[in-house]
């Protein structure tokens, strides 16, 4: 089992400079890997404080002279905000820099805002995201590539700095779409799936709609498919510093929601207001739904969730809205010492026994 910490890099007001956001990446970064974490996450977002990561390969390129060994992911790169020429360059330079700890998440995007500023369509986003997938492996494998698609065009072109992972980084497939997922099951991809703030059902029924993706596509999930699962959990024995971190956690889900649904408001044209919504979930209902509460607790709810999904890495979301720098770095630390060691040895139990 695989663990991963996915940094947003969120400011939820102007308490915070955008140096301190981007800072607190960094260090949380650090700590992941002296935590002994698999993976660091880094979003893309642009124009608002819903995430000020507006390039995950630069994040991962910086990141790659502060760390050794974690492994450094894209989460995602939002393709069509994107030239395939310079995409390919920059991922084969990535990969070079991090002596090949690349992880390369890949997405369509969702917020119009964002495409409208890059001037490419949303409703064009998915055929783009479909082309690239045409480029990428063929980009990052062979001497020379060419593609003439309906949106994405590349004389025959030679990447100059090749990946050092053979043949290509891992690529990750995000996507509420059954038919994209299918694509990368087929072609042999990792998926990246998350429940969001719900609970037990909608893991059940994510499973479920994973299970029949496989299968529609030839494969056994279990066997043939390595997915990741993106979770908010949080272990303490201090019910403030829990309910701080769901307060967080469903200001991320207001300024998702209204910026994907298209009713996001600003005063300023930067900070985007959290409106609460018809469909918030109370505190009580996130702490029923999501692994937070004393260690054994999040231990004993992971492993539940374990055994209903069966991810392959489970992306622990860290930095949501303003929790404080500290806590979470404590936090990143107690998941390395007690939580992570915990949850891979009643796993390994676990499929030991299965098999």
């Amino acid at each position: 089992m695989e663990f991963g910490v996915f940094i947003l890099a969120q400011q939820r007001g102007y308490h915070q400079t955008s140096q301190q956001v981007i800072s607190n990446s960094i260090e949380q970064t650090v700590v992941a890997e002296q935590a002994g974490f698999n993976t660091a996450w880094y979003a893309e977002h642009h124009f608002n404080n819903y995430s000020l990561s507006p390039s995950p390969l630069m994040m991962i390129a910086h990141m790659a002279a502060k760390t050794q060994r974690i492994r450094l992911g894209s989460a995602v790169c939002i393709l069509p905000l994107y030239h395939p020429a310079r995409f390919l360059a920059e991922v084969g330079f990535v990969d070079t820099v991090s002596n090949g700890r690349l992880e390369l998440g890949i997405g369509s995007g969702y917020q119009e805002f964002e495409f409208e500023r890059f001037g490419v369509k949303i409703e064009d986003s998915g055929a783009i995201y479909n082309e690239f997938l045409d480029i990428i492996p063929k980009g990052l494998t062979q001497k020379i590539v060419s593609y003439d698609g309906k949106f994405l065009k590349l004389p025959p072109s030679s990447i100059a700095v090749r990946p050092v992972q053979s043949p290509m980084p891992p690529l990750w497939i995000t996507s509420g779409n059954p038919v994209t997922l299918g694509r990368g099951v087929r072609e042999g991809h990792n998926l990246f799936v998350t429940a969001l703030l719900n609970g037990t059902e909608a893991i059940v029924a994510l499973r479920e709609r994973l299970d029949k993706v496989a299968q529609d596509n030839g494969a056994d999930l279990d066997e043939d498919v390595k997915f990741g699962f993106l979770r908010c959990a949080f272990a303490s024995d201090n019910q403030a510093e829990i309910d701080n971190y769901l307060d967080n956690a469903r200001f991320q889900r207001r300024i998702s929601e209204s910026l994907k649904f298209r009713r996001a408001q600003s005063d300023d044209g930067y900070m985007v207001k959290e409106v609460p919504s018809p469909t918030d979930p109370s505190f009580e209902q996130l702490r029923k739904n999501l692994p937070v509460g004393s260690v054994n607790q999040v231990i004993d709810k992971m492993l539940e969730e374990i055994s209903i999904l069966r991810p392959k890495h489970i992306a622990l979301q860290t930095q949501l809205g303003d929790c404080d720098q500290k806590t979470m770095l404590r936090q990143i630390e107690l998941w390395g010492e007690k939580i992570i060691p915990a949850i891979r040895k009643e796993v390994a139990s676990m499929n030991t026994v299965s098999a």
